[in-house]
């Protein structure tokens, strides 16, 4: 047995919602969205924390979470700037604010994780059951033939919001539970019939059914990832460089459909219960404070200061 790593992408810096949603108190007592994921995180069996963050916020994540982090967990910090594990030839703009994306945000990872990982974002709830079914399939994880990772699905319908455009990794999954294909959309919406996407701002809409599954971002690898991220990281540059040196995206969801297209993976979808809650607008936080008060009503957290 292995034991898993999480591994967590707390570098955003917050566009729509608005500031750094991911040091932004929600609980009862003071704690943001990483106090519930870290705490769910060691009830499942994680030991070892892993921050990917922008040295801008240091000081300030560290007094918010970090410290009392320390307390319970192995914690390593790397450092997501838009220059951090840049291949050589390549220079990245002044007017470039924003690191890369997710996928270089786990590139940045690879000299300090050497084993099977879960990694989640920042700001995103993603409940118990979840964290445990994953931990559980990754301390068993060996690449054999095709790297063997895995993926937590929640159900479209569920993860929109009524505050705007949301971007989700869209997912087709066989009868053996497994990904077929992954594809980034970046803007979805909540419609009255359903979630729909545009990739034409908003000219024309493509519906699909909310029982289909998305990725939040919560995924299990293991680390033959960073070696094929590391070799297209190079390809990916010379194209955004050319089209769109200071917004493009390095993006895991696009990475994991582009090794499965090319054979070279196979992800297991594990379905949780749970139900997945985010802040990606202001006007969302009021919403995830409610269903985190009656989680601690009903028993799930302790009606005190998580990790203190």
């Amino acid at each position: 047995m292995q034991k898993p790593t999480l591994v967590v992408m707390a570098a955003g810096m917050g566009s729509r919602y608005g500031g750094l949603k991911q040091i932004d108190p929600i609980g009862k007592h003071g704690e943001i969205i990483m106090d519930y994921s870290l705490f769910d995180a060691m009830q499942a069996g994680f030991e070892k924390v892993v921050f990917i963050i922008n040295r801008r916020i240091e000081q300030d994540f560290y007094e918010v979470i970090g410290r009392r982090a320390e307390k319970h967990l192995e914690v390593h910090y790397v450092f997501q700037q838009p220059d951090a594990v840049l291949p050589g030839g390549f220079s990245v703009s002044t007017e470039r604010a924003k690191p890369w994306g997710t996928a270089h945000a786990i590139l940045c990872c690879k000299d300090v994780v050497h084993e099977p990982f879960a990694a989640i974002n920042a700001d995103d709830y993603y409940g118990k059951h979840a964290f445990s079914v994953l931990y559980n399939y990754l301390k068993d994880a060996k690449d054999g033939e095709k790297a063997d990772y895995s993926m937590v699905g929640y159900l479209a319908k569920n993860t929109l919001t009524e505050h705007g455009s949301v971007a989700r990794g869209v997912c087709e999954v066989n009868t053996q539970n497994e990904l077929v294909d992954i594809v980034e959309r970046l803007k979805i919406f909540k419609m009255p019939d359903g979630p729909a996407y545009t990739e034409d701002d908003g000219q024309t809409f493509v519906h699909f059914t909310g029982d289909k599954f998305v990725s939040m971002n919560f995924f299990g690898f293991t680390p033959s990832l960073f070696a094929e991220l590391e070799a297209q990281f190079p390809i990916f540059l010379t194209n955004a460089m050319q089209n769109n040196p200071l917004k493009a995206e390095f993006l895991i969801p696009q990475e994991v459909g582009r090794l499965l297209r090319e054979g070279k993976v196979r992800v297991r979808v594990l379905s949780s219960p749970d139900r997945w809650y985010g802040v990606t607008y202001r006007e969302d936080k009021p919403e995830v404070q409610k269903a985190l008060e009656e989680l601690t009503i009903a028993g799930a957290y302790p009606d005190e200061k998580l990790l203190g």
